[in-house]
C-alpha cells in the first residue's frame, strides 16, 4: 500500500527500473496521485518528474508542459524541498518543455518565445550560462526557416555547459543543420563521434543512425548504411519515442530498393500510427511511410495489401491517400503557426527523392513480406555493359538469328525468342512462307521447348519435362525426328541432381544414342541436336560418378570417361567450341571433387583460354565460378576472391539470369573471410542471402545457413548488434519451428529449417544479446533453446545451454530463475557431463553473487566454488577427462577474489598463492602459455592483496619481481608489463 512517503518513493524507484512504455506511464500517473496525499515537496516533485520522463519517452511529450507547470509551482513555493538531483532536473527540463511547445503546432509562436524568455531569465538568476537558451533559439529558427545561420552561429559559438544537451544529441542537431544545407560530407564528419561509439546517451547513437541513413547511401558508404539500419532500427522498433527515426528507416528501405523489408517494418510498427502526442515526430513518421508507399504505388503495386492504422484493411493506394491527406494537413498546421512554408517545403523535398541506388542494397536480413516485390537480380560488379544483340525487324531474320544464338548458347537468345513469342501472339500475325524458316509446326515446337527451358530454370521439373515432351511431339508432326529425339532425351536428365532419388535411365539413354546415330546416318539429325544427346549422357554419367564418391565403382568411372570422351570428341570434330568446353568442365569438376586440384585448375584455365579463342566470352562465368572453387580448396583465397568477382561481373555483363549467383556470392564471402576482408565478406554473404531469398521456399535453408555465417562474421568483428538483427530475422522467418520431430531427435521444423539450424541460430542470438548486455532477452533465448534441446539424445548441448542460461539470468538480476536454470544444468550434467563448463558456470555465478551482494554473499559464493571443486572430484572418480589444473586453479583464484571483497585478506592471499602454484605447475610441465598467463594474473591479484589490503608493499614487490622473471622466461611480454606497472606503483608508494 502507498500509505507512506517511503512506500511511494520505493514504488517510484521500482517504476524507474521499468522500460519506457504504457505500463510505466500509467503507473507514473498513479504515483503522482498517491504522492499528492502527502505534504512533502520532495516526494511530490519526484513523482511529477517521473511522470514527465514517462511522457517524454512514451510519445506523449505534448503533455509535459502541464506536468512541469506543477513542478515549477512547487519549486517556487519550496525550493529547499527539492533534493540535489531534482533541483538539477528542474533546470534541465525547461528544455524539454521548450521542445514540446515547439513541436506542437497548436501552441502559438508567442507562447514558444515567451517560454524561451522564461528559460533565459531563470538560468540567469541561477547563474547558469545561456548556451542552452541559444540552442532552443536555433531549434525554432530551424523549424521556421528564419535566420537559421545566424541562430546556428549564436548557439555553436558558445561553450557547452552543465545544462547543455548531451554531446551526442547536440552533435546530431549540428549534423542535421549541414544536411539541410545539402552538405552530406560535412554532416557525416560531424556525426562520426556518435556513429563510432565515442559519444552516446539513452537514445544515441540510434537517432543519429537514422539521421545518417540517406547521407551514407548518397556518399556510397553502403556497408555503414547497412549497419546503421540494422542496429538503429532494432533499437527504434515499436518505440513511440523513436517515432521519427522509424519513419527514417521506412524511407531508407524505399530508397535503397528494399521495399519488402519496408513493408515488414510498417507491419511491425503498426501501433505507432496511434501515437499522436508528438506532432513533429508524427509528421516525420508519416512522411517516411509515405515515401515507402508512394514508391510501391509508382511501381504498379497499388492494390497490394499493407499495414496501416488499426481498424481498416489498407492497400497501397488507400494508405497512400490517407498518409498524404493527414501529413499535408499536419505540415500546413505547422506552417500556419510559424508563418512560413518551411515545414511543408522540407516534407516536399523528402517526397521528391527517388531511389538512391541503381540496384537493391543487400541488408543481410530476410524480408518475407510481399514476395511478389522481389527485385530483379542486381548488378554486382563494375563491369561495363555490353552492346546487346539487335532485334531484326523481319520475322524470318528474327527467328533465324534466335536459332543461331541458341546454338552458340548466347544469352540474348532468350530475349529474341521472347520477341518471337510477342510477334506470333500479336493481332493479325501471318506466318510467312519461307523455306529457310520452315513451317509453323517447327516454330511451335521451338517455342514449346523455350517454355520448357523457362520452367527448368525455375526448377519446375515436372512442368519442364512435360514441355519437352510437348516439343518432341510437335517436332514429330513437323517431320523433324532429330530434334524430337533430342527433346525426349533431355527429359531423361531433368531431375538428376535436383530431385531426391532421381536416377539415370541408362537403358533409355543408350537407346537414344543408338537412334541418334541412325538418324545422323540418314541425314535427319542436326549436329547440335546430336551433341545435346551426347551431353545428356555425359551429364548423367557425371551425376552417377559424383553420387558414388569418394570411392566410385570402376564401371561408373569407365562410363563417365567414355561418355565425356565421346561428347568431347564429337564436339571437337563438329567444331563446337562451346560444347567441347562444357565436356572439359565435367572433367575438371570430378578432378576437384576427388582432390586432384592442380589438374582441375589446369583444365579450367585451358577451357577459359579455349573460349576466348573461340570468341565465346559469355560462357566464361561458369568456368570462372568453378575455378574459384578449386582455388579456394587449394588454399588460395585471395586468387579465388578475384576470380569470383570476375565471374559475377561477367555473368551480369552478359545478362546470364540462370547463373548461380547465390552460391557464388556465398563462396566469395568465404574467400573474403579467409583473407580477412571482413567488409567484403559481409557484402558477399548479404547478397548471397538475398539471392537465396528470391528462390523462394526451396532455398529457405540455404538462406538461413548463409545468414548464420554472416552473423558469425559480424560478431567476430565486433558488430554484435548487426549480428543480432540478422539472427532475429532468421528466427522470425522460421516462426513456428522450435520443437523436435517427436522422436526426441532433431528434424525439420515447422518453418522449413532443420531444428539443429534453428537451435544454432537461437544459441548465436543468445550469445549476441549477452555481448550487448541485453541479459533478460538473452536469458529468454537460452531458455527457449533449453526447451528445444531438452529431449535430444545429445544432452551435452542441453548442459551447455542451461549453463549459459544460468549466467544470463544472473546478470539480468533474476536470481531465482538463475537458480532454477542451474538446477537444470546440474540435471543435464548428470546425464551428459560437461565438467569444465559447469565448473566455469559455478565460478562465474560466485563472482556475480559477490558483485550483487558484497560481503553478505560470501557464504553463498564459497558454496558455489566448493561445488565446482566437487564437480572436478566426481569427474576424477569416474575417470572422465577435463582440464583439472584449470578447474582447480580457477576455484582458488575466484575464492581469493571473494574473500578479498569480504575483507578476509589473509585467507584471500592463501587462496591466491594456491592458484599461483596450480597454474605454475601446469606452465612448467606442459609449457602452456595459457597457464603462464593465468599464473601471472594470480600473481597480480596476490600482490594487490598483499601490498594494498595487508599493507606489505615490500613483499608484494618481491612477489611481482619473481612473477616478471617467470613471464619473461616464458615469452609473455604483455603479462610482464602489467606486473611491472604494478611493481612501480608499490615501489613509488
Amino acid at each position: 500500500m502507498l500509505d507512506s512517503t517511503e512506500a511511494v518513493m520505493a514504488a517510484l524507484r521500482e517504476n524507474d527500473a521499468r522500460p519506457y512504455g504504457r505500463t510505466r506511464t500509467v503507473t507514473a500517473e498513479e504515483l503522482v496521485d498517491a504522492a499528492e496525499q502527502f505534504d512533502d515537496t520532495g516526494v511530490r516533485s519526484m513523482a511529477l518528474l517521473e511522470l514527465m520522463e514517462a511522457y517524454e519517452y512514451d510519445g506523449e511529450r505534448s503533455k509535459s508542459p502541464v506536468v512541469f507547470a506543477r513542478v515549477l509551482k512547487l519549486w517556487d513555493q519550496d525550493p529547499d524541498g527539492f533534493g540535489e538531483w531534482a533541483r538539477h532536473q528542474v533546470y534541465w527540463r525547461f528544455k524539454w518543455v521548450a521542445t514540446a511547445l515547439l513541436d506542437t503546432p497548436d501552441v502559438p509562436l508567442t507562447a514558444v518565445r515567451r517560454w524561451h524568455t522564461e528559460l533565459r531569465d531563470r538560468y540567469r538568476r541561477a547563474g547558469f550560462d545561456l548556451q542552452p537558451y541559444y540552442a532552443q533559439r536555433y531549434h525554432l529558427a530551424a523549424q521556421t526557416g528564419v535566420d537559421v545561420q545566424d541562430a546556428y552561429e549564436l548557439w555553436t559559438a558558445r561553450p557547452r555547459t552543465e545544462l547543455s544537451d548531451c554531446h551526442a544529441c547536440e552533435t546530431r542537431v549540428r549534423a542535421e543543420h549541414f544536411l539541410t544545407a545539402g552538405d552530406d560530407a560535412r554532416a557525416l564528419e560531424v556525426l562520426a563521434p556518435v556513429l563510432d561509439g565515442r559519444s552516446g546517451c539513452e537514445q544515441e547513437p540510434h537517432l543519429s543512425q537514422a539521421t545518417a541513413l540517406l547521407p551514407l547511401l548518397r556518399r556510397g558508404r553502403l556497408d555503414e548504411a547497412r549497419s546503421a539500419h540494422l542496429t538503429g532500427y532494432r533499437y527504434a522498433r515499436g518505440k513511440a519515442a523513436m517515432l521519427g527515426a522509424v519513419g527514417r528507416h521506412l524511407e531508407f528501405c524505399a530508397l535503397s530498393g528494399n521495399e519488402p523489408r519496408g513493408l515488414e517494418l510498417l507491419a511491425e510498427n503498426r501501433d505507432l500510427f496511434a501515437v499522436t502526442g508528438e506532432p513533429a515526430a508524427r509528421l516525420e513518421f508519416l512522411t517516411g511511410a509515405e515515401v515507402l508507399v508512394a514508391a510501391l504505388a509508382g511501381a504498379g503495386h497499388g492494390g497490394l495489401p499493407v499495414s496501416g492504422p488499426a481498424g481498416t484493411a489498407w492497400t497501397v493506394d488507400t494508405l497512400l491517400a490517407h498518409l498524404r491527406t493527414e501529413a499535408d494537413a499536419l505540415a500546413a498546421r505547422f506552417d500556419a503557426r510559424n508563418g512560413t512554408d518551411a515545414v511543408s517545403a522540407a516534407r516536399r523535398a523528402r517526397l521528391a527523392v527517388g531511389p538512391l541506388l541503381a540496384e537493391p542494397l543487400a541488408l543481410g536480413v530476410r524480408a518475407v513480406a510481399a514476395p511478389e516485390l522481389a527485385a530483379a537480380a542486381p548488378a554486382v560488379a563494375p563491369a561495363s555493359r555490353r552492346v546487346v544483340e539487335p532485334e531484326p525487324e523481319d520475322f524470318t531474320a528474327l527467328v533465324l538469328r534466335a536459332r543461331e544464338l541458341e546454338i552458340l548458347g548466347h544469352p540474348d537468345a532468350d530475349r529474341l525468342w521472347k520477341r518471337v513469342v510477342d510477334r506470333v501472339g500479336a493481332e493479325g500475325f501471318v506466318f510467312p512462307e519461307d523455306a529457310e524458316l520452315g513451317g509453323p509446326e517447327r516454330l511451335s515446337a521451338e517455342l514449346a521447348e523455350q517454355r520448357a527451358h523457362d520452367a527448368l530454370q525455375r526448377e519446375e521439373h515436372a512442368e519442364g519435362a512435360a514441355g519437352l515432351l510437348e516439343a518432341a511431339e510437335l517436332y514429330e508432326r513437323a517431320g523433324l525426328p532429330g530434334p524430337a529425339l533430342m527433346a525426349r532425351t533431355r527429359t531423361l536428365i531433368v531431375e538428376l541432381g535436383d530431385v531426391e532419388g532421381a536416377v539415370a535411365d541408362w537403358t533409355a539413354l543408350d537407346a537414344a544414342l543408338e537412334r541418334a546415330r541412325e538418324l545422323r546416318a540418314e541425314g535427319r539429325m542436326l549436329d547440335d541436336d546430336y551433341l545435346i544427346i551426347l551431353q545428356s549422357r555425359a551429364y548423367a554419367a557425371h551425376h552417377d560418378l559424383v553420387e558414388a564418391l569418394p570411392e566410385p565403382p570402376a564401371g561408373t568411372v569407365e562410363r563417365f570417361e567414355a561418355a565425356v570422351g565421346a561428347y568431347r570428341g564429337a564436339a571437337v570434330e563438329l567444331g563446337s567450341a562451346r560444347r567441347a568446353a562444357t565436356s572439359r568442365q565435367y572433367t575438371a569438376d570430378v578432378a576437384a571433387r576427388q582432390g586432384r586440384l592442380a589438374e582441375a585448375a589446369a583444365e579450367l584455365h585451358e577451357v577459359r583460354a579455349q573460349l576466348e579463342v573461340a570468341e565465346l566470352p559469355w560462357h566464361t562465368p561458369r568456368v570462372l565460378g568453378l575455378l574459384g572453387q578449386v582455388l579456394l580448396q587449394q588454399g588460395e583465397p585471395g586468387q579465388a576472391a578475384e576470380v569470383f568477382h570476375r565471374a559475377l561481373a561477367e555473368a551480369v555483363r552478359w545478362g546470364d539470369d540462370a547463373y548461380p549467383y547465390a552460391p557464388t556470392y556465398m563462396m566469395l564471402g568465404h574467400a573474403s573471410m579467409q583473407v580477412e576482408d571482413y567488409g567484403g565478406a559481409v557484402r558477399a554473404l548479404s547478397e548471397a542471402a538475398a539471392r537465396y531469398d528470391r528462390q523462394g521456399a526451396e532455398a529457405v535453408e540455404e538462406a538461413a545457413q548463409v545468414r548464420l555465417q554472416l552473423a558469425d562474421v559480424l560478431r567476430g568483428t565486433g558488430r554484435a548488434a548487426d549480428a543480432v538483427a540478422v539472427l532475429e530475422s532468421v528466427l522470425d522467418a522460421s516462426a513456428g519451428s522450435g520443437g523436435s520431430t517427436g522422436s526426441g531427435e532433431p528434424g525439420e521444423s515447422g518453418g522449413g529449417l532443420d531444428v539443429r539450424m534453428v537451435a544454432q541460430a537461437r544459441l548465436d542470438l543468445a550469445r549476441g544479446l549477452s555481448e550487448l548486455e541485453e541479459y533478460r532477452d538473452a536469458a529468454e533465448e537460452y531458455l527457449r533453446l533449453a526447451d528445444l534441446v531438452a529431449d535430444w539424445e545429445d544432452q551435452q548441448t542441453h548442459t551447455m545451454v542451461a549453463c549459459e542460461a544460468t549466467l544470463a539470468l544472473a546478470r539480468a538480476g533474476r536470481r531465482d530463475a538463475a537458480e532454477a536454470a542451474l538446477g537444470r544444468a546440474r540435471e543435464a550434467h548428470g546425464k551428459a557431463p560437461q565438467i569444465d563448463q559447469l565448473a566455469a558456470t559455478l565460478r562465474e555465478l560466485a563472482q556475480l553473487t559477490m558483485r550483487a551482494e558484497g560481503a553478505e554473499g560470501l557464504d553463498a559464493s564459497l558454496a558455489l566454488l566448493a561445488e565446482a571443486d566437487a564437480v572436478g572430484e566426481a569427474a576424477d572418480r569416474a575417470g572422465q577427462e577435463y582440464d583439472g589444473w584449470y578447474l582447480r586453479g580457477g576455484s582458488h583464484y575466484e575464492r581469493a577474489r571473494c574473500l578479498a571483497i569480504a575483507d578476509r585478506h589473509e585467507q584471500a592471499l592463501t587462496e591466491a598463492e594456491r592458484a599461483i602454484a596450480e597454474y605454475g605447475r601446469r606452465a612448467e610441465q606442459a609449457g602452456s602459455a595459457r597457464a603462464g598467463s593465468l599464473r601471472a594474473e594470480a600473481v597480480r591479484l596476490a600482490a594487490l592483496i598483499e601490498g594494498g589490503d595487508l599493507g606489505r608493499p615490500r613483499a608484494a614487490v618481491q612477489r611481482l619481481t619473481a612473477g616478471i622473471a617467470h613471464c619473461e622466461a616464458a615469452g609473455l611480454g604483455e603479462a610482464a608489463e602489467v606486473l611491472a606497472e604494478l611493481r612501480e606503483r608499490f615501489t613509488a608508494a
